[in-house]
């Protein structure tokens, strides 16, 4: 009987000690949710396309880590626009040989806007234009028209579009333009006059040489020879009878 009540005295105390352990032991908290994947920005462009003489503009003028630092370490994202190497082999007037350090700098921080936009949001943003680009400021502003779904805009001393969509994940877009954005805050505005297309020439008909009225003077038409044939035939046909004719008279 003794050793009965000391085995139910020994569960009760084993019992009381695993139930304060659970009360007193923290609850897990859940796994965090994960981020925005990180772009490396340098990789990408290096990779998807020809965009060399626009990431070496950005390296050497170290944009680049303003815009890596946009793309990773925000909640506002960017969205970068990037003339392909073509583009800048076509710029021949304003040159940006001429350049200094700073207005380089300002130039490429006016090729991103200091917000993700996918596609679709740059139909809101036709109607809200002019959109502040990196550099701030009115004459450093993009005009946004949206025409059946394809984007295009200006930026003063170039209209393009968007041709291809380069990258797009939460956070960082990148698309491709076919021309390099000139702001007027560096190139004036004094913008040349888009030169308008060359008129097509009107075709006058061929005039007709004289040769060709000649021949066709000198030809009578079918018809007209036809009949003449006609009557020269019969006249000769009426010569011979009589003439026939007239010697079967003679030997009557």
């Amino acid at each position: 009987m003794d050793n009965y009540i000391v085995v139910i005295c020994l569960l009760l105390a084993l019992s009381t000690s695993v139930n304060s352990q659970a009360i007193g032991s923290p609850l897990q908290s859940p796994a965090p949710a994960p981020g925005p994947q990180y772009t490396n920005l340098t990789e990408l462009l290096s990779l998807a396309g020809p965009f060399h003489t626009f990431h070496d503009y950005l390296v050497s003028t170290k944009v680049i880590y303003t815009f890596q630092e946009q793309a990773n370490n925000t909640e506002e994202g960017i969205t970068l626009f990037v003339p392909k190497d073509g583009a800048f082999s076509k710029l021949k007037k304003p040159s940006l040989s001429s350049l200094t350090a700073d207005q380089l700098k300002s130039l490429f921080l006016f090729h991103a806007l200091p917000h993700y936009y996918n596609l679709a949001d740059f139909k809101n943003l036709s109607e809200t234009s002019p959109v502040n680009t990196f550099v701030g400021g009115e004459l450093y502003s993009l005009n946004f028209t949206d025409v059946s779904g394809t984007v295009h805009f200006t930026s003063g001393w170039a209209k393009t579009k968007v041709s291809s969509v380069v990258h797009v994940t939460y956070l960082v877009a990148v698309y491709q333009v076919d021309k390099v954005l000139l702001p007027e805050a560096i190139f004036g505005t004094d913008i040349p006059p888009t030169p308008a297309p060359a008129p097509v020439a009107d075709i006058a008909p061929t005039a007709d040489s004289p040769a060709d009225k000649y021949v066709a003077a000198a030809s009578p038409d079918s018809s007209s020879f036809s009949s003449s044939h006609r009557m020269m035939s019969w006249g000769m046909l009426n010569h011979l009878f009589l003439a026939i004719a007239s010697g079967f008279l003679m030997f009557l």
